[in-house]
């Protein structure tokens, strides 16, 4: 059940606390600051900003993923460095781990944060898929930790070892592809088709571009990963795979945090939400980026979807405090950007539904358009900050609301047992793919 809002005294500053510094809690906190009447506090396990589309530069070398906090975030919004470990809906608080208002850092012990209104955009995280050997021998590239620590174990593999990327999304093709043109012997291991989301031009055209960098490519259902080793990668069609270093792209999930806090969740623990963002279990809490399930039906994991629900969940925030009926979420996607080394890449082109298309950019120039989106990403969350609520239009995929109608006859159909030959559009229903960026 939805619990009532409960009037709050204008005398006082609205307390918003959004969870998680990335692209979507950024883009959040700043567009929150538009409003005189809040207070904003964005509560993040790291001083600084992640550019997450750039951790395979920091893994090879060839780059930086950090921005100082001051360089994105609006002033007026308060960074409190800590982790949060439950929510409290019925008291509208935050058990939080590290940091509090006077002092902000990761060594203070536990303490409560109370908010008024609660912006849920904690990200995703690597997830092993529960193949023996993943946690113990496997390196994720999930996070800046995962990437930090992987940094110094390849400066101390020799350049001729084996290193083994498993996964085949954007992180697993950009990895594999950096690590190669550096020299080393990379096999990248798909577990299924060579980039997943691409159109099978694109598909091939990537193949060719890893190819000229030397990776070796392993794909079909019989490279799926059965088990990996200190030294070796097991595959479904029994290959025993040499590897000094195994990085594992192969999934993502979601933290434990709404799940455990007794909040509504989909099945990898992204919060339940309605279609303006809303959690289905209390209108105080509003989800953005990779941990929204609007309707049950998430948008891909992606810097792209993020950056569009952040301020769309903030709207639905001021919306909510203002007395006003939110607007439902419009986001429409433009395509996958990956860089394949430093000198080349594959852009592939997509309909507005996040359906690829036919279309797509290859070589020098793709690579020089992957770079012009990271950095221009990066500038569009500083705009947010400066002038926050200036973007105001959308890309927006009008067949979603067509889509999610016909899931629900569908789902009704199979309920009552009748045949769901009959119920039209069943073929569109699916929630978007998880694929990364």
């Amino acid at each position: 059940m939805t619990q009532p809002a409960r009037p709050i005294r204008p005398t006082q500053p609205i307390q918003v606390v959004v969870i998680g510094g990335g692209y979507a809690g950024v883009m959040a906190a700043n567009r929150l600051t538009g409003n005189d009447g809040l207070a904003v506090t964005l509560v993040n396990p790291r001083p600084e900003f992640v550019e997450r589309i750039r951790l395979h530069q920091l893994i090879s070398g060839t780059g930086d993923a950090v921005v100082p906090f001051r360089d994105v975030l609006a002033a007026r919004v308060r960074l409190v460095v800590g982790t949060v470990s439950r929510i409290d809906p019925a008291a509208r608080a935050l058990t939080l781990t590290g940091g509090d208002a006077a002092h902000p850092g990761p060594d203070d012990g536990p303490h409560t944060l109370p908010y008024d209104y609660l912006v849920y955009a904690v990200g995703s995280t690597a997830t092993d898929l529960g193949v023996p050997g993943v946690a113990e021998f496997a390196h994720p590239v999930a996070a800046l930790e995962d990437a930090r620590r992987l940094r110094p174990l390849l400066d101390a593999t020799p350049v001729s070892a084996p290193v083994t990327v498993v996964g085949a999304g954007p992180t697993g093709l950009e990895t594999a592809a950096e690590l190669a043109e550096s020299g080393r012997r990379v096999t990248l291991v798909c577990g299924g088709p060579l980039g997943p989301y691409l159109h099978p031009r694109g598909r091939r055209s990537t193949a060719r571009q890893l190819a000229a960098l030397g990776v070796q490519i392993l794909e079909g259902p019989g490279s799926r990963v059965t088990a990996v080793t200190a030294d070796t990668v097991r595959l479904a069609d029994g290959r025993v795979l040499p590897s000094r270093l195994t990085l594992w792209t192969a999934g993502l999930g979601v933290p434990e945090l709404a799940r455990r806090s007794g909040l509504s969740t989909d099945a990898i623990g992204r919060l339940l939400t309605d279609e303006t963002l809303t959690s289905v279990d209390d209108e105080r809490i509003i989800a953005a980026g990779d941990s929204a399930a609007p309707s049950g039906a998430p948008y891909r994991m992606s810097c792209q979807a993020a950056v569009q629900l952040g301020p769309q969940a903030a709207e639905t925030v001021l919306s909510r405090i203002a007395g006003r009926t939110p607007a439902p979420v419009a986001a429409g996607f433009a395509g996958q950007c990956v860089s394949l080394g430093r000198r080349a890449g594959i852009i592939q082109l997509a309909r507005r539904d996040d359906r690829a298309l036919r279309l797509h950019v290859r070589g020098r120039f793709a690579a020089r358009i992957k770079e012009f989106v990271c950095r221009s990403t990066v500038k569009q969350l500083a705009y947010e900050a400066r002038k926050p609520g200036a973007r105001d239009l959308w890309a927006k995929d009008g067949r979603r609301a067509e889509r999610l109608r016909r899931a629900g006859a569908t789902a009704a159909t199979a309920a009552t047992g009748a045949d769901p030959a009959a119920a039209p559009g069943q073929e569109e229903a699916s929630p978007t793919p998880l694929t990364p960026r």
